[in-house]
């Protein structure tokens, strides 16, 4: 038995950018933050680009602690949809020519969510990466950590917990 020819990998990478991207486009306040996602694999890692509209206190100055909070929650949420859709993406279920925000599913919604900040966010941009503690069909939890120029010294980290949406019936 013959075994079946894998894909090239421009096919895949496109698969893979487009669903990130509707991921992302579907949400407008990422796009008002300005946070971006850099995809390496399966990994995510959430950029929020430096802006003078994220200064919540001028005199330090450091990021506003709500754009902190939103930063790590969209990293978050991002990438339990992204490990959500994963094997979708993987086995070509999704096609990258007619993906968009009204073909993904529903995304995870907050059940609490709980931000460490650990010193003040520099006027930089900064990166975030979550680790998904817990995924069931209906619920999932959480890590995420952001960092600005050491991965080491993190300024925030957070815990959350979510819902799950159901799942689609492939019919």
């Amino acid at each position: 038995m013959a075994r079946a020819r894998p894909e090239p990998i421009q096919v895949i990478k496109k698969r893979r950018d487009a669903a990130l991207a509707a991921l992302v486009e579907g949400v407008p306040y990422i796009q008002f933050l300005g946070i971006e996602f850099e995809r390496h694999g399966d990994e995510l890692t959430a950029v929020l680009n430096y802006d003078d509209k994220l200064i919540g206190n001028p005199m330090l100055p450091a990021l506003h602690g709500g754009v902190t909070a939103a930063f790590l929650e969209t990293a978050a949420i991002i990438e339990l949809s992204w490990a959500y859709l994963w094997e979708d993406i993987e086995s070509g279920a999704i096609d990258p020519d007619t993906i968009s925000t009204e073909t993904l599913p529903r995304l995870p919604k907050t059940i609490d969510f709980t931000v460490d900040y650990l010193r003040s966010g520099l006027p930089r941009d900064a990166y975030a990466r979550a680790t998904i503690n817990r995924r069931g069909r209906r619920y999932a939890s959480v890590h995420v950590e952001a960092w600005q120029d050491n991965r080491a010294r993190l300024f925030a980290q957070a815990t959350g917990h979510f819902l799950m949406p159901a799942r689609m019936d492939p019919t």
